[in-house]
C-alpha cells in the first residue's frame, strides 16, 4: 500500500497515479521512495507493454516538491532528502522495457517535469502549465532534467527554459516539442486511452524491441547500433508473430 500514489494494472498496462490532491500532488519524501520502488518493480515485469504516469484530479499532474509541507516539517533539509538511488525514477521510466507515457493532466514542474521528461511520450491537457523555476528556489534541477530536456527540445531551448523562462503553457510545450499532443480537458483521458490502446494492440515483441533500440541508440556508435538493430530485426522477422502481424496489417489496410 502507498500513501502517495495509486497503481492499477490491467491487460498489459500499468497506470501510476500521483495521489496527493490535498497537497496539489506535491512531492514529499514518501512519494520519492514509493514512486521509485513502484517503477523499479514494473520494469522487472515481462507482461507489461505500457506504463502511464498521471496525476489525480484535473488540476495538478505534479508541480514538484511540496514546499508547504517542507516548511511544516520539523526535520532539517538534510533529513528530508531521500537516499540518492531514489532519484533515479526518471532513468527507470526512460529505460524500462515498457513504453512509458506521461499523461499530464495539470500543473507540471520540478520532479514532476523530470519524471515526465523521462517518459517516452508526453500528452497534455490544454489546462496544463509547466515551469522550470529551479533557480527561483535555489537549486539546479533534479530528476535528470538538464539531460532529458536537452534531448527533447534541444540544448539551446533547454538552457533558455532553465536560465530565463518561468511558466509556459501546454500550447508552448507542444510548439517546442515537449509534448506530442494537447487535448481539451473533457477529451484528455479518452485521448490518452486511445494512445494506450494503439500501443497495447501492437506486437509485444516488436514494441519492446523498438523501445530497446531507442535506449541503445543513446549509448552506441552508429555502426554498433545498426549491428544490434539488425540482430533484433532478424529475430523478429523469423519469429512466430511476424506473419500474424503482416496478416493483421493487410486486413486493416483492406478495411479502410
Amino acid at each position: 500500500m502507498s500513501d502517495t500514489i495509486r497503481l492499477d494494472i490491467d491487460d498489459g498496462v500499468a497506470t501510476i497515479t500521483i495521489d496527493r490532491p490535498e497537497h496539489r500532488n506535491g512531492v514529499n519524501l514518501a512519494m520519492v521512495t514509493e514512486i521509485y520502488d513502484t517503477v523499479l518493480a514494473l520494469a522487472a515485469r515481462s507482461d507489461l507493454r505500457v506504463v502511464v504516469l498521471t496525476g489525480a484530479g484535473d488540476r495538478f499532474f505534479c508541480p514538484g516538491a511540496d514546499l508547504d509541507g517542507s516548511r511544516r516539517s520539523d526535520d532539517s533539509p538534510a533529513a528530508q532528502m531521500p537516499d540518492l538511488r531514489y532519484m533515479q525514477t526518471a532513468v527507470v521510466l526512460h529505460e524500462m522495457p515498457a513504453v512509458t507515457i506521461a499523461a499530464i493532466n495539470g500543473s507540471c514542474a520540478g520532479a514532476g517535469l523530470g519524471w515526465a521528461a523521462g517518459c517516452d511520450l508526453r500528452v497534455a491537457s490544454s489546462t496544463a502549465m509547466f515551469a522550470t523555476a529551479f533557480l527561483d528556489i535555489g537549486v539546479a534541477g533534479d530528476m535528470g532534467l538538464p539531460w532529458s530536456l536537452s534531448r527533447i527540445v534541444g540544448p539551446a531551448k533547454a538552457r533558455e527554459l532553465f536560465f530565463l523562462q518561468g511558466k509556459f503553457s501546454a500550447t508552448e510545450a507542444l510548439e517546442m516539442g515537449l509534448v506530442s499532443a494537447v487535448h481539451a480537458p473533457d477529451e484528455f483521458r479518452s485521448e490518452v486511452a486511445a494512445v494506450v490502446d494503439r500501443l497495447r494492440n501492437a506486437s509485444p515483441d516488436a514494441l519492446m524491441a523498438l523501445k530497446a533500440n531507442f535506449v541503445a541508440a543513446e549509448r552506441l556508435s552508429f555502426g554498433d547500433f545498426v549491428a544490434l538493430e539488425s540482430e533484433r530485426h532478424v529475430a523478429l522477422v523469423t519469429g512466430p508473430s511476424f506473419q500474424a502481424g503482416i496478416a493483421r496489417f493487410i486486413a486493416n489496410r483492406e478495411a479502410r
